[in-house]
């Protein structure tokens, strides 16, 4: 058993429990948070005094482990270029978790990500939800398929468009993406028949087995869209097919955040801390996570990493508060709101009785750019302590 005392606590969820809080972890989950909580003696004790103390820090749209740094070619896994829709390929399956990415998350205090293919294609592939410390993928994995990547804008276009096939236009990435899906209907239909009678049964196709998952609401479409118009093209195809969607990077959506709250969608916003690298990027800015919350959209902040490395998520979520979204909604965007947003928040994204033991220690209030983490607990585990 592990007891951190004397602790400034912000559960996210319950409150701060000021100077003299106390935490006992035991078997990878939060026992007991609160003041004046007994302590076992065989409990080893943190003394965090002077400290701040928070659930571990969630991003919900990373490459993390896809696209390696420093490694080009070798380490870039994350689109698989040779088809606009590959929906039956998994992030999961690339993922390397001793690239020093991991490594940079756990230090600033990033516990769990969620891993997905890039934006290169129409139709991306499977994506998983791990934390960030392990071995092997397998012992990290959260989710094994927590959603299937869609994208539309500037980079389908641009990478088929060069190729000299469908979708070279915003028209052929709607189109490619409605003739995957009628034929995921389809296949359904001859699925349920096969049911019945074996031989009206169709044969495994693995793209429209990860399609069906879409189509039976067991796993949301994720929707790289950054103009509003793309993003309105979003939500039109999954109202026609009655999926369930998230809305990623989301950069207009300020723009018709109205739009977005009325169908109760959410948005992961970012990377913000990132420069205007294309024309869909033009509008980009603080002020659409702020015009979101206030439009009562649950945001999530993202470091889409590696484009913004992963350890500044804290720091992208402070630039926000400085910006102008308020600092309760900021702590929120980097732990519980992206824990709803993969459908986790069962596990993690407050400190609460009963959730995985992901703890990070602050030498002093996080969103001050001079805080270091001084040490990160995942499922109960001390996984790095700043020497």
């Amino acid at each position: 058993m592990i007891a951190i005392v004397n602790a400034t606590i912000n559960t996210i969820t319950q409150g701060i429990v000021d100077q003299g809080g106390i935490i006992l972890i035991e078997e990878g989950k939060i026992k007991a948070i609160g003041q004046g909580i007994e302590i076992p003696k065989d409990a080893q004790v943190i003394d965090a005094q002077g400290q701040w103390v928070t659930p571990g820090l969630i991003d919900a749209h990373t490459h993390l482990g896809v696209y390696e740094e420093t490694i080009g070619w070798a380490g870039a896994d994350v689109n698989e270029m040779t088809d606009p829709a590959t929906p039956h390929v998994r992030a999961l399956d690339a993922i390397n978790p001793l690239e020093q990415g991991f490594k940079d998350a756990i230090q600033g205090g990033v516990t769990t990500v969620q891993i997905m293919p890039g934006s290169a294609n129409v139709i991306g592939g499977e994506m998983s939800i791990v934390k960030t410390y392990g071995r092997i993928v397998d012992e990290m994995i959260v989710k094994k398929t927590s959603g299937l990547k869609i994208a539309f804008g500037e980079n389908p276009k641009r990478v088929y468009g060069e190729k000299k096939q469908i979708p070279s236009t915003r028209m052929g990435t709607a189109a490619v993406l409605r003739d995957h899906l009628i034929k995921a209907k389809n296949y359904l239909k001859k699925i349920e028949l096969g049911m019945e009678d074996s031989s009206k049964a169709p044969d495994t196709d693995l793209k429209m087995e990860t399609l069906v998952k879409v189509l039976k609401k067991e796993i949301p479409v994720r929707a790289h869209a950054h103009r509003a118009d793309d993003i309105m093209t979003a939500i039109r195809i999954s109202k026609e097919f009655n999926i369930n969607l998230t809305l990623e990077h989301c950069t207009e959506g300020h723009k018709i955040a109205d739009i977005i709250v009325e169908n109760g969608y959410k948005a992961a916003v970012g990377p913000t801390l990132s420069n205007r690298s294309k024309i869909e990027l033009g509008d980009k800015g603080w002020h659409t996570l702020v015009s979101l919350d206030k439009a009562g959209v649950p945001v999530s902040i993202i470091t889409d990493h590696p484009v913004i490395p992963i350890e500044y998520l804290i720091v992208s979520a402070a630039i926000a508060v400085r910006e102008g979204l308020n600092e309760e909604t900021a702590w929120k965007a980097i732990t519980i709101n992206p824990a709803k947003h993969m459908g986790i928040e069962d596990r993690v994204g407050s400190l609460e009785v009963g959730k995985d033991a992901d703890i990070v220690l602050w030498s002093g209030n996080p969103f001050d750019y001079r805080t270091k983490v001084l040490m990160t607990i995942i499922n109960g585990r001390i996984v790095y302590q700043h020497e």
